[in-house]
């Protein structure tokens, strides 16, 4: 019996779906639903491709309700921009709950996962982030790193943002970047210190295997969203951090333990409180967040295969409709 494949491209998927207030909800309901029970989610499957420079992802997760699941292949070549190409890539696969068929391939070259990666850190900073914001501050100049700060920004309207990196002429890029689409004061600065301090919101958008942010900033009223390590040679908080803050909340624990932030601090012995928070308990009021304006939260986004389902089957409804 024949059977027809949806082959959407990245052009397609641009046209469809966007960076907004919408793709916040849609992704928060995917963390609501891993709080809910019922959802299926094998680990990560990793691959470090050393003398690359490189690393290949594939997550995957079934929700409850959802009548496609994906399977996204992600990868991350940290030497391409010197070849004039991106540094992310990937696709996703949609097959059908009740057949296995494919019913879908979803050409989106890592765009998809920029969107979702994005609208998980708004989530956190939704519900974790003090009420008011005056200024936002990022480590990182990469494509993520400008996704985040305009997610946050339809979150917490911040007036000023800060730009850090190792590259000062790659950090005041970004950072006109993100004065000229936020229209907001953006700059530069060359310590990473002075950032955090400045900074009520924080993100660390690298792929860094040293700490790029010291417990010893951490200050009153400050949250803080990593989402670099996503691998296990990763580390972008010290370890010391996630014992001082007045809550450290995961995307997922099971993948944190491995993965994330709390497996540098379990290796140092440095996490005596348990087991964390997850954000879809947070969200839902399971769990406690941030319990007063002066509290340092962090978040730990690791990324899920439930983001992927989430975002995957809704641009894959999308893309049918405009064909109907």
């Amino acid at each position: 019996m024949p059977h027809d494949i949806a082959i959407v491209s990245k052009d397609q998927l641009r046209a469809l779906v966007g960076l907004d207030t919408g793709m916040i909800d849609l992704t928060e309901r995917a963390f609501v639903a891993l709080a809910s029970g019922g959802v299926i989610m094998p680990p990560i499957m990793s691959m470090e491709l050393h003398d690359s420079n490189g690393e290949v992802d594939a997550k995957t997760a079934y929700l409850p309700g959802f009548d496609s699941f994906a399977l996204k292949v992600s990868t991350g070549f940290y030497g391409n921009a010197a070849l004039g190409l991106p540094n992310l890539n990937g696709l996703m696969v949609l097959f059908s709950v009740k057949t296995g068929m494919v019913e879908a391939v979803l050409l989106d070259n890592g765009y998809l996962t920029d969107l979702r990666t994005a609208a998980a850190g708004a989530v956190a900073t939704r519900h974790l982030a003090p009420e008011s914001v005056e200024t936002a501050g990022v480590i990182g100049t990469g494509m993520q790193a400008r996704l985040q700060i305009e997610a946050a920004h339809l979150v917490r309207p911040f007036a000023r943002v800060l730009v850090h990196g190792r590259d000062v002429d790659k950090a005041q890029t970004c950072a006109d970047d993100l004065a000229r689409a936020l229209g907001i004061k953006a700059q530069a600065v060359e310590d990473a210190r002075a950032l955090v301090r400045d900074s009520q919101l924080v993100v660390t958008a690298t792929a860094s295997r040293a700490p790029v942010i010291d417990a010893g900033w951490l200050h009153p009223g400050l949250h803080i969203t990593a989402l670099g390590s996503d691998a296990d040679y990763k580390n972008e908080i010290d370890p010391r951090a996630l014992e001082r803050a007045d809550a450290y909340i995961c995307d997922r624990v099971s993948q944190c333990e491995v993965l994330g932030e709390l497996r540098s601090a379990l290796a140092a012995g440095l996490w005596t409180k348990g087991t964390p928070a997850e954000l879809g308990e947070v969200v839902t009021g399971a769990k406690p967040g941030r319990r007063a304006q002066s509290d340092i939260t962090i978040c730990d986004l690791t990324g899920t295969g439930a983001q992927d389902t989430a975002i995957a089957t809704h641009a894959y409804a999308l893309f049918t409709k405009g064909k109907n």
